[in-house]
């Protein structure tokens, strides 16, 4: 009989903002599990070749790092060619990657537009069109990483909110779209790391979100890459899905 590992050794992973934080927590959980995996990043090199480094010493070539900036929707198809040239096929899609920082009316610009909406939905959107093919051929799937607070928006967070509920709505609507062959899932993170150097989140605001959720507790990244995992490997009979990994936080905002 096959064990789980012998199932998915062969899954070929792509994931945007691999290199540090929730990214790495995902990528380190699925290569553990036996998958291969292409770390993309914009600007955290040195991360990023430490992860592959430390995956490699694991499992020698069997992950790989490419960098792009994914507002440059004319590059994000070499994403996939890459991918499939250095390890054969793609399996699986993971848009990580993200910007967050406050819009609040009044103070809006178009740089802000772009560069919130173009992380966080343009690059899923163009990504998956250019995976769309090589993931039919291998019945893979794409995995998007929302956040709780799409069904009850953050105040002062007007295009980082949008850019998220369009990200829910592009997962479902490419679950129509690529089905059958390629399934199509989100997880929707809650309190599990902090932002880094925003001094909005300061002890006081902490302690007010972990009191807000049920489990009376902060996540950690890896509770984000255990439903990555589930969604990936675990569940071949669910698509369209959004996964809430938020300590029961969004039941009680």
């Amino acid at each position: 009989m096959n064990t789980v590992k012998d199932k998915v050794k062969n899954k070929v992973v792509l994931i945007t903002g691999g290199a540090k934080r929730v990214g790495a927590a995902i990528c380190r959980e699925l290569h553990a599990n036996g998958a291969q995996i292409m770390i993309h990043y914009k600007s955290s090199v040195v991360e990023a070749r430490a992860l592959q480094a430390e995956l490699n010493l694991l499992h020698p070539n069997s992950a790989g790092i490419i960098q792009a900036d994914l507002h440059n929707i004319g590059v994000l198809p070499s994403l996939i060619n890459e991918t499939v040239r250095l390890f054969g096929q793609l399996d699986v899609l993971i848009n990580n990657a993200s910007t967050y920082f406050p819009t609040e009316i009044g103070q809006i610009n178009e740089e802000n537009w772009h560069d919130l909406m173009g992380s966080n939905l343009k690059a899923p959107v163009f990504l998956a069109q250019a995976a769309a093919n090589e993931l039919r051929k291998h019945h893979g799937c794409i995995i998007n990483i929302t956040d709780m607070h799409v069904e009850r928006p953050k105040k002062g967070y007007v295009i980082y909110s949008v850019a998220k509920a369009g990200l829910v709505t592009l997962t479902k609507s490419l679950a129509h779209e690529l089905g059958p062959d390629v399934r199509v899932n989100a997880v929707a993170p809650g309190p599990v790391q902090w932002p880094d150097n925003n001094p909005q989140f300061d002890e006081v605001y902490r302690q007010r979100v972990i009191n807000q959720t049920l489990l009376k507790r902060t996540g950690q990244p890896e509770d984000v890459a255990k439903a990555v995992k589930f969604l990936t490997y675990d569940a071949p009979f669910v698509t369209g899905h959004v996964l809430a990994v938020d300590g029961g936080r969004s039941l009680n905002l």
